[in-house]
């Protein structure tokens, strides 16, 4: 059973892309959800936060009542009987490609926590949540939560993107704070990833999450601590990764003859019989040995994981000591592989504020409640390992809040 609110409240933030789940429901959904409830079960937490991209996978029109099963799962599911209130917001209005980001966020609150608030963005004031209820279609009319999608330009060479961010804001006792799930880029070809250090991909996303951060952070709501959790693309730094893999190899370069545009980079050893170590293409990079990304969690390529630094005095994040999130093979026997079509990286991230920072490490906070980690490391999650943190906020971590209805003064 969850402790009281005076001792701490226990708060798990999920971020889960699962665009896989919907491609194979007999297999790899019902294990998603079981390692899901045993995090769950594991941690005991008061409030729960799933933020999920690429909700309905590829084929969304197809995939609607697939969604909605996926979601009572969650409501109704034995694991999840102590949660009596719960808000699900799907962003299901497939058809409008001026709006549609195939994010859906939900939430869980503990039958025990007693003193829980959401705002409201249009009225401006806290209201007590209640009951379960769950939003789709058109979430642009909701007062509940702030949702946008990326403009084109952000993206060019993608035509019909889904990229974009949901913000829902929070206030547990007296401490307010912003929960935002958020979908950046991708990296369309790993041939033009390499071209340069950073990447072009990389100054893509940056100008992404800089427009989501001013967005959360301007004057038109009062600040208050934030948390990003959301599959943010963050790759390694694809130039580098290469250089440091392929030192003592040489490079082959193949054209397609009617363009003389590169389709496919070749390294080989300069000994060994000229051993391929490294086959690049648009969506290939076939590496002779991907254990070395597995071993020590990956933490040696975390040097080339730079993406978030040109943001780290506005963005925090806990040591990372799993291995890269993606992309793990979507075979449901598979539980530790990556395909072959991307350099493994830790695209799935939970990210916050110095304020939010602040609440989770305050020195009352035992360190056994403080997790940063991937969900079902041994077995089949799809392409993407969902990531976790859990802590518990405790009673006082924010100024007094006479009024309910107001932000309380947490900078």
């Amino acid at each position: 059973m969850a402790g009281k609110l005076t001792a701490g409240s226990g708060i798990l933030l999920v971020t889960a892309n699962v665009g896989s789940l919907f491609e194979d429901l007999d297999n790899l959904q019902k294990t998603w959800l079981r390692e899901f409830y045993q995090t769950v079960q594991s941690h005991k937490p008061h409030f729960i936060a799933v933020h999920c991209q690429e909700v309905g996978g590829k084929n969304y029109d197809a995939s609607t009542s697939h969604v909605d099963c996926f979601v009572k799962e969650l409501l109704s599911s034995d694991a999840m009987k102590e949660y009596s209130r719960a808000r699900v917001y799907l962003d299901e209005n497939y058809k409008s490609q001026e709006h549609f980001t195939a994010l859906g966020s939900c939430y869980f609150l503990h039958e025990s926590l007693k003193n829980i608030h959401q705002f409201d963005f249009k009225a401006k004031k806290f209201k007590k949540v209640v009951g379960k209820e769950i939003y789709s279609d058109t979430l642009e009319s909701t007062p509940m939560l702030e949702k946008e999608k990326f403009p084109q330009d952000y993206f060019p060479e993608c035509k019909w993107s889904r990229k974009g961010f949901i913000r829902t804001r929070w206030a547990l006792a007296d401490c307010a704070f912003d929960l935002v799930n958020i979908h950046l880029f991708h990296d369309a070809s790993n041939i033009l990833a390499r071209e340069k250090s950073p990447s072009v991909y990389s100054g893509m996303r940056q100008k992404a999450l800089g427009f989501v951060l001013d967005r959360i952070t301007d004057q038109r709501f009062e600040k208050v601590p934030y948390f990003v959790f959301g599959d943010f693309n963050f790759r390694l730094d694809t130039r580098q990764v290469i250089e440091s893999l392929c030192s003592t190899a040489t490079m082959q370069t193949v054209r397609v003859g009617d363009t003389n545009e590169v389709e496919k980079l070749i390294f080989r050893e300069s000994e060994n019989d000229r051993e391929v170590v490294l086959q690049l293409e648009k969506k290939l990079f076939n590496y002779i040995n991907q254990d070395v990304f597995r071993e020590n969690n990956g933490t040696l390529f975390l040097q080339f994981d730079s993406e978030l630094s040109c943001f780290k005095e506005r963005l925090h994040e806990l040591e990372i000591s799993f291995p890269p999130s993606y992309p793990y093979s979507e075979d449901s026997s598979q539980g530790k592989q990556y395909m072959d079509t991307r350099c493994p990286a830790w695209c799935d991230r939970v990210l916050m504020s110095a304020t939010a920072k602040d609440l989770v490490l305050k020195p009352e906070n035992e360190e056994k409640y403080l997790v940063y980690d991937n969900i079902g490391p041994n077995v089949c999650m799809g392409d993407h390992k969902p990531v976790y943190l859990s802590f518990r906020l405790t009673a006082g971590a924010g100024k007094p809040n006479a009024n309910k209805h107001k932000c309380c003064n947490v900078q």
